[in-house]
């Protein structure tokens, strides 16, 4: 069995070991914080080994960022670049009931968690986080670092973009995107295309300024 580091001593990170250690897809050696005052902590039976700079010390494991930020998954992932660690040392770690067939992608340091459905012609990028029941449809394609809140769910051929965050039981129409670091919030529909790094709320999802100067604020 391979071993694992967890970055990052997060709610996600309590998730991961959760199900790595149920499915047994690998052996979890510990954590990594930049809390120092974690150091020593030990997070359900997991300890924490040290900070992040201590990455490289751990040849001989994967490594897996537990960060629900795809921002800042990203700056970690930058960080342990310039460390020396590059792609082949990250993780990927799938629940054991996520529908994945054949023709669908996904990307080094990715985590998808419980009951997650790919239907077909999926990618999804490195480093992208998917929570519980989120729905893939055919040929939807998905940039690094996106994250995915829970019930999530995408109409055929939608575009995400990097770092993209879309929240709780929002949706997605068929053949439209959401920009780079774009934000969809909670329970939104989603029916024309999200520019890069706006938030969009609301049945139907509209900007956050639009909705302001909608009401003269």
């Amino acid at each position: 069995m391979s071993e694992l580091i967890l970055i990052a001593a997060s709610g996600l990170a309590r998730e991961v070991l959760a199900m790595v250690r149920s499915s047994g897809q690998y052996d979890v050696v510990g954590l990594l914080d930049d809390d120092k005052q974690m150091a020593g902590v030990t997070v359900d039976g997991a300890p924490v080994l040290g900070t992040i700079d201590d990455a490289p010390a751990y040849l001989h494991a994967f490594v897996l960022v537990c960060l629900s930020s795809g921002r800042l998954r990203e700056g970690v992932v930058e960080r342990l670049t310039d460390m020396g660690l590059h792609e082949a040392r990250y993780a990927t770690a799938i629940d054991p009931t996520v529908e994945c067939p054949e023709g669908c992608r996904i990307g080094r340091g990715s985590i998808l968690l419980r009951n997650v459905t790919l239907t077909a012609s999926v990618t999804l990028g490195s480093h992208v986080v998917v929570m519980p029941s989120v729905t893939f449809t055919h040929d939807d394609d998905v940039a690094d670092f996106a994250t995915f809140d829970a019930g999530v769910s995408l109409g055929g051929g939608v575009r995400i973009g990097r770092g993209a965050h879309l929240g709780m039981n929002s949706s997605v129409r068929e053949g439209t995107s959401v920009g780079a670091y774009a934000t969809v919030g909670m329970g939104a529909a989603v029916l024309s295309k999200v520019p890069d790094r706006e938030t969009w709320v609301g049945v139907p999802a509209r900007g956050i300024d639009h909705e302001a100067s909608s009401y003269g604020l």
